[in-house]
């Protein structure tokens, strides 16, 4: 039964992280009155920080929340390489390749402090750990 439920923490991790990169890599044109706005790049911060907190938290499984990070650096690497017909939704020239480029390195960078802290905690004791006798 434990097995189901972290099969299905997983797909639900993987389903919010890809999903939070691509709103925003979406988000990276934003413009307010003409001016550039780097939304996705403290949304980046943000998101990945709390969604992979969250994820260890609800899941106890610190597989699973490592797993966000992971969709969330496929989906925005993804978005950084041109496609066969040749759109590229990352940009690298001007004002918006500069946000692109921060919107990459700080949400790598918040996933890997995120996944490092997870991965660095105390492991949590679950019910099912009661009935194992220690050895």
């Amino acid at each position: 039964m434990r097995v189901l439920v972290l099969i299905g923490w997983g797909i639900a991790a993987v389903v919010v992280g890809t999903w939070l990169a691509l709103v925003e890599v979406f988000w990276l044109p934003l413009r307010v009155g003409g001016v550039l706005v780097p939304l996705s790049v403290v949304a980046a911060v943000v998101g990945n920080l709390l969604l992979v907190g969250v994820a260890y938290r609800w899941s106890r499984s610190r597989v699973v929340a490592v797993l966000p990070a992971l969709a969330w650096l496929a989906a925005a690497l993804g978005a950084a390489r041109r496609r066969p017909e040749g759109d590229l939704v990352i940009v690298g020239t001007g004002a918006l390749g500069y946000v692109g480029l921060a919107f990459l390195l700080v949400g790598v960078v918040a996933a890997a402090f995120a996944v490092g802290r997870v991965l660095a905690s105390p492991r949590r004791r679950t019910p099912a750990d009661d009935d194992v006798p220690a050895a």
